[in-house]
């Protein structure tokens, strides 16, 4: 999130870009739904025909592309006839034009076409002319008439989406500007000081000395040019020019641009009118605002009209023919502009609602914004990070509590909901929330970082469980518990089955056999590394022996799908339904008693076979006089099953050894009837025989219930069954195997390995 935030806030120009197609997008989206508009926009519009209509002097001129002011000045008077309330010309005059055809007037006199323009202007008092960084109006005309700027900068993608409310202009005195035409002087790197102005010729200083009131003096030069004009004057005046459109909206709503109150830190611009009218304009800390393509050219809200239309008109008014004429500009708000294309006058570009629109159409646009009182307000870089941070929560909340695939396609909708938002809040607010960032950062960056983190992670996590698990429960148990989506291998509470299996004998055998080999130590008067190495190898080969039968019982207890807890000396411990639930774990824990019991019984009828073998073996090996071979030995199993509720987890350290078992009443009940058992016995709890009834009551009534027990760390006598596990027919263990109980027979070397 922090990440996300801080390149937001760079405003990178990829992805300002991509924020800026969103924007486009929802503009469109936006002209599809109803929007209050002005209901007295014009336009009067050049097109090809009004070209032709000039150049073949049906409306009264012979004027080739680049039409004289006069033509403009006839325009503005029709329009002024048909009682238009305001004219807005987009059209550049730049400077006078002596050298065009004069106007003849009704009286007979000759005026020059500006002067003509000129008076025009100020008999309508109410027109509004263009005005660039560039380019400004002679004064001739911008006495009389209202400045506009119509300025354009596009974004870096081509596109036009927004327009400053203003520009501080410079206005030099025409003196100033003489001289900067005549000598070469560039009046932009003009240096003004307290009591100079100095102007550069190149590298050259030029010095023009300024009074105490800072007004330069006109004598000379000056004089000759302006006659009677006053002989000393300001160098230049600060003007600030707003944007046509804002200039057109308050000349219907009256505001007072004179007085706009301009706070650009706080990026707005209250505008008051007439009746309390008040209007503020969100702007950025340079002035800009973004305009509400709301009313295209070819809108049918938008009256239309081409020039040539209108200087007909004209034409047949000077005429007197009243008969031809049509009023349908009164009360209208007029942009006077370019619809041409594929020459000088082409006034077309890109916008966010279409490619190839005309641009004129911007200053209605932003006029009606100030009508209507609706304005698109992009939002700040501090809510864009409050929503960066809200939704990248919402999608680490989603991503960590569901399933991968689940928590991506829930990402997925919510993303599309946001979007859908921003949609809406553009299409009736005209709130611009930012989409790029927060969708893309957000939800997707976050969503996949977290996945990739429980990628690497619990891709670590499951390694642990495999190598926790893979040993002490079988292998389907270890691919479910790997399926898991979240494994708690902490401590819970939970019901399970658990099985104590003790190797009887085996005690007895290790110490009847390590008393025997310290015999045969004395006996062979073995040295201290030899009697090592003879020890050493008879305990492996009693370890070997238990280690056979305990095998056996492990690999019996993985197949019934239960969790080998632990070796305890000879003891088996093992327990069903953990980690993975299992319903019947109290049967499937008594079945795998029940198969370890036959598997023991089974290996035992092959080592009894094997020492038949060795007996036989053993008399040739007498008559010899050689040593007889050991007797394997036969070892019968003890076993205890309790069923109840126990605390399961993870014990020990997790940097050293850890421990999955489970400890409890429960437990120790079942340690303690592993106790009680014997030799060749399972006995089971009351809880077991229960489950056992419910599971598999086909062995539950073949249990025999047997005296109540007094068992230590119980109060009371506890019920004790007991499962028989014979299969039918066979013989009891203890007429099977008479030796098996003690062991007698072990492993020993006739010679020592030296060490």
């Amino acid at each position: 999130m922090v990440l996300v935030c801080a390149l937001s806030a760079l405003r990178l120009n990829f992805f300002e870009r991509l924020e800026w197609v969103t924007y486009d997008m929802r503009a469109q989206a936006a002209l599809k739904l109803p929007e209050p508009t002005g209901t007295n926009f014009g336009f009067v519009y050049m097109d090809e025909d009004s070209i032709k209509a000039v150049q073949n002097g049906s409306v009264g001129f012979h004027f080739g592309l680049l039409w004289p002011r006069q033509v403009y000045g006839c325009l503005l008077q029709e329009l002024e006839a048909q009682g238009v309330r305001t004219v807005a010309f987009d059209v550049i005059f730049g400077g006078l034009r002596p050298d065009h055809p004069p106007v003849r007037m009704t009286d007979g006199r000759l005026v020059e076409s500006d002067e003509f323009f000129a008076m025009e202007l100020q008999r309508a008092s109410n027109a509004i002319i263009a005005v660039t960084e560039d380019v400004q109006p002679p004064a001739m005309f911008a006495t009389n008439a209202l400045p506009g700027e119509i300025t354009t900068e596009k974004d870096a993608d081509g596109v036009l989406r927004r327009v400053r409310a203003f520009e501080d202009h410079v206005w030099w005195h025409p003196a100033f500007e003489q001289a900067a035409r005549e000598y070469g002087l560039d009046l932009a790197e003009a240096k003004v000081e307290t009591n100079q102005i100095v102007l550069y010729q190149g590298t050259k200083e030029i010095p023009v000395p300024l009074d105490t009131n800072g007004e330069f003096s006109l004598a000379g030069f000056g004089a000759r040019l302006w006659p009677g004009a006053p002989t000393t004057a300001k160098p230049f005046v600060r003007q600030r020019v707003w944007h046509m459109g804002i200039v057109l909206a308050a000349q219907e709503l009256k505001l007072d641009l004179d007085n706009a109150e301009v706070d650009l830190p706080h990026g707005k611009i209250t505008l008051r009118g007439a009746n309390g009218v008040v209007r503020v304009i969100p702007v950025d800390e340079n002035g800009y605002f973004y305009i509400d393509w709301g009313i295209g050219p070819d809108d049918p809200r938008i009256a239309r009209e081409s020039i040539g239309s209108l200087l007909l008109q004209n034409r047949y008014r000077r005429a007197g023919e009243t008969n031809e004429l049509r009023n349908r500009w009164e009360g209208k708000l007029v942009v006077v502009g370019s619809a041409v294309q594929g020459n000088d006058l082409t006034d077309r570009g890109a916008t966010p609602i279409r490619k190839d629109t005309l641009l004129v159409s911007k200053h209605w646009n932003v006029a009606n914004s100030i009508i209507t009182d609706r304005f698109v307000r992009r939002s700040s870089l501090a809510t864009e990070r409050w929503l960066i941070v809200i939704l990248a929560l919402l999608s680490a909340l989603v991503t960590w509590r569901l399933r991968v695939l689940m928590a991506s396609l829930l990402v997925v909708l919510l993303a599309l909901s946001y979007v859908a938002w921003c949609f809406s809040m553009f299409g009736n607010e005209r709130i611009w929330l930012p989409m790029v960032w927060p969708v893309l950062g957000g939800f997707f960056m976050t969503h996949v970082c977290l996945i990739t983190w429980r990628v690497l992670f619990e891709q670590a996590e499951r390694r642990r469980v495999r190598n926790i698990f893979s040993k002490i429960v079988s292998p389907d148990i270890v691919n479910e518990l790997l399926k898991t989506e979240r494994l708690s291998l902490g401590g819970t509470r939970r019901e399970i089955s658990v099985f104590f299996a003790d190797v009887r004998g085996f005690t007895n055998l290790t110490d009847e056999s390590h008393a025997r080999a310290t015999e045969y130590v004395k006996e062979h008067k073995l040295n201290d590394a030899e009697a090592e190495a003879y020890l050493n190898e008879h305990a492996e080969e009693s370890l070997r022996t238990v280690n056979g039968y305990l095998g056996l019982i492990a690999d019996t207890i993985k197949k019934h799908g239960g969790t080998l807890d632990k070796y305890i000396g000879d003891c088996v411990m093992a327990f069903w339904g953990a980690p993975t639930a299992n319903r019947k774990h109290a049967s499937a824990c008594v079945h795998a008693a029940i198969d370890a019991q036959r598997a023991m019984r089974e290996l035992n009828q092959q080592r009894k076979a094997e020492n038949n073998k060795l007996e036989i073996e053993n008399m040739a090996r007498l008559s010899a006089g050689l040593t007889p071979k050991p007797l394997l030995s036969l070892l019968m199993l003890g076993s205890g099953i309790n069923t109840g509720l126990t605390t399961v987890g993870l014990m020990g350290s997790e940097s050293h050894i850890s421990n999955y078992t489970v400890f409890g009443r429960e437990v120790n009940l079942a340690s303690r009837l592993e106790g009680l058992s014997g030799r060749g016995r399972i006995l089971i709890g009351e809880t077991t025989y229960v489950h056992l009834k419910r599971d598999d009551p086909m062995l539950a009534a073949k249990c025999v219930e047997l005296p109540s027990q007094e068992v230590r760390g119980f109060r009371t006598p506890v019920k004790v069954y007991e499962v028989p596990w014979l299969p039918e027919g066979a013989r009891p263990m203890e007429d099977e195997f008479p030796s098996s109980p003690t062991g007698e027979t072990i492993f020993i070397p006739k010679h020592p390995k030296k060490p």
